[in-house]
Order: structure tokens, then C-alpha cells, then sequence
């Protein structure tokens, strides 16, 4: 197939897209490049690429897709709380927005990057798919709009696809360190603390960005009948930990690190443990690989080898802390857009990847 992958700059893109082209698939990216600047160890693959904001795409920019997988816009709940108008601007609206051109311009399908977040506090029961959400951020109440948004697109010729993604964790060449797992295992390599935040007890849902990455090229090849507006918990039934057995592992990996809560750390009211088993039965050739332990192994050895440093963890990898920074660079404006823009087409763009 032709993809178009916005957000193919990010932590899951750099991932997922050297994967849909060793699949055979050709692969456009699309992506405003916020996070360009922030490289861990080697740089995302070259890919033909347009260089320009999701709010800003025409229907022309669509034609000739034969799908498009869409993982642009605000990626966690405290970059979403600096700014929620922007992050229903972005999440929300140009979402809806990007699924409708997408239609328009004959795309047959759309995979959304959704996420598990939209439960929001279902506290410890296992949620399936039919589950109702109970968001309680704007970053999960936009994915919510989102998939009710476009569910209503779906017809004939346009087939959406909802993956709601575990919390995701894993080496990538645009990593984050504000993702649960990669911040306890950062913390502990760095200081020796392996630092919980909260008291500890909420469920989270945990997956590894090339588990997650697997699950998209799994679903873009499906056979239509399975996916047409569906939506998939993606992540494993047995992979749901309490953050307090995470830091347990971590500390059992990282030699002489110890376990910590921080000073005022209390309950987390985001707790949902999800039930993965809709996605393993629909697909059984589809077989994650990664265990929270083994995933906690290759943080640590990547931490070492490529020597990440505090500066490092808690600035350029953490994505609310860069966006502050470029923010008070004037290099952005509030809305989150580069106050000199560049827009290339494909072709133009080509050149400089």
C-alpha cells in the first residue's frame, strides 16, 4: 500500500515506519518536526516526507493514499493540560478534520492512534472495548471526540480503525522519558532512586513501542471485514502492572537502586487495567514480543550505551519540558505552531531528508 503516517518524526513513528517498509509497504511521513531535536542514539530512517503542521492539510496533500495511519498531535495528559485549548485544536478537531479529507480524497482506510486513556478511572476491573469511557484529561476527552467523530465516517469506501494504545515504553530514536517505565528506569540509571511519583498503587496497561507498532502493520493489512470501525485494545491481558510492581522490576534490573516515593505523592486517579484479548483473537499472527522486564533490560543497556544524562532526561526527552523551552525561544507560538513555518510538498522535501 501508499501510507501517509503523520507524526512519523515521533517516538512511535520512528519506530513504526521502518517496519511498514520493510513490509513493502511505500510510506509518506507528515510532521511539523517539534521534536526534531531530540535524537537518542541514531536518527529516525530517511522517508519522503511533507514538513507541515496536521492543522494545515488539504485534500491534496491525501490523494493517491491508500491509507493513512495518523499519530500527530499532543502526546500526553500534562503537555495536554498546558494548553487545552490547543490540545482539542489539535487532537480533536484537525483529527476529525484529516479523516474527513481523508474520505474526501478517496483514502480507504484510516488507522487512529488512539489510547487506553479515554477509560480514565475504571480503577481495577478489565475493560474490553465496550467499556465506557470515562476520561478524565483533555488528552484522553480528545481521543474520545475523536473516535465518536469519526465513527460516523465510516461507509463504503472509507474503512477507520481505532488502536487504543497501552502506555507504551521501549527504546525509540525520538525516546521520551516522561512515558511511566522509561522514567523510572532514566531516574534510577541516573540518581539510583527509582522514584515513583504517586503512592504507587494505580493499574496501567503497558506495551512496547514495537509491540505497539506491529499491531498497526497488523491491522493495515488486514482483510477489511475484520477492522471496518472497529476499535482494539492494544496491548497484552497479562501485561497490567501496578506502577509500585514496575518500580520492583526496575529495581531488581538496575543494580543498587532502590525503590522511592516522592515527598506528597498521593492516589493517581487515572487506573485502568485493559483487556487485550479482542486484538489476539482477531489476529493471531500477531505476536507481541516484549515483556515489561526484557523492555526495562533494553532501557537500561540503551541508557548505558548511548550515557543519557539528566540534562538530557529531564529536558529534551521529556516532551512538556521541550515544548516549554521552545516556547519561551519564541520558536513557537501558544498554539503550539513554528512562527517560521515551512511548508514543502513531497517532492520538495525529498531532497533534504
Amino acid at each position: 500500500m501508499r501510507v501517509l503516517v503523520t507524526g512519523h518524526n515521533g517516538y512511535i513513528g520512528a519506530v513504526l515506519v521502518p517496519l511498514l517498509q520493510a513490509a513493502g509497504h511505500e510510506v509518506v511521513g507528515l510532521d511539523s518536526y517539534l521534536f526534531e531535536d531530540c535524537t537518542f542514539g541514531k536518527d529516525v530512517p530517511d522517508v519522503l516526507a511533507l514538513r507541515m503542521d496536521v492543522r494545515d492539510v488539504e485534500v491534496s496533500d491525501l490523494e493517491g493514499f491508500d491509507a493513512v495511519i495518523h499519530l500527530a498531535g499532543i502526546p500526553n495528559d500534562p503537555l495536554g493540560n498546558l494548553n487545552p485549548e490547543c490540545t482539542y485544536a489539535l487532537n480533536h478537531e484537525a483529527s476529525v478534520r484529516l479523516a474527513r479529507l481523508s474520505k474526501q480524497a478517496g483514502v480507504g482506510r484510516f488507522l487512529f492512534s488512539s489510547s487506553c486513556s479515554l477509560y480514565g478511572a475504571a480503577r481495577e476491573n478489565l475493560v474490553t472495548e465496550e467499556a465506557a469511557f470515562n476520561p478524565i484529561t483533555p488528552y484522553g476527552r480528545s481521543k474520545v471526540l475523536v473516535e465518536e467523530a469519526v465513527a460516523r465516517l465510516a461507509g463504503a469506501d472509507f474503512s477507520p480503525t481505532f488502536l487504543r494504545n497501552a502506555t507504551v515504553y521501549g527504546v525509540s530514536p525520538r525516546l521520551r522519558t516522561d512515558l511511566v517505565i522509561n522514567n523510572l528506569v532514566g531516574f534510577a540509571y541516573i540518581t539510583g532512586e527509582v522514584l515513583i511519583r504517586s503512592d504507587g498503587t494505580p493499574w496501567r496497561p503497558l506495551a512496547h513501542v514495537e509491540d505497539i507498532s506491529r499491531a498497526f502493520l497488523v491491522v493495515l493489512e488486514a482483510p477489511r471485514e475484520l477492522i471496518h470501525n472497529e476499535a482494539f485494545n492494544v496491548g497484552i491481558t497479562d501485561e497490567n502492572y501496578q506502577i509500585r510492581d514496575v518500580a520492583e522490576i526496575v529495581e531488581e534490573v538496575i543494580p543498587g537502586s532502590k525503590v522511592a516515593y516522592a515527598t506528597g505523592g498521593g492516589p493517581d486517579p487515572r487506573c485502568y487495567r485493559v483487556d487485550g484479548s479482542k486484538l489476539a483473537m482477531t489476529f493471531p499472527e500477531f505476536q507481541p514480543q516484549w515483556t515489561v522486564r526484557r523492555g526495562v533490560e533494553e532501557l537500561f543497556e540503551a541508557y548505558q550505551r548511548y550515557g543519557l544524562t539528566f540534562e538530557a532526561f529531564v529536558g529534551r526527552f521529556m516532551r512538556l519540558e521541550h515544548i516549554k523551552k521552545l516556547l519561551h525561544e519564541q520558536s513557537l507560538d501558544p498554539s503550539l505552531r513554528w512562527r517560521h513555518a515551512v511548508h514543502a510538498s513531497p517532492d520538495e522535501y525529498a531532497e533534504n531528508v
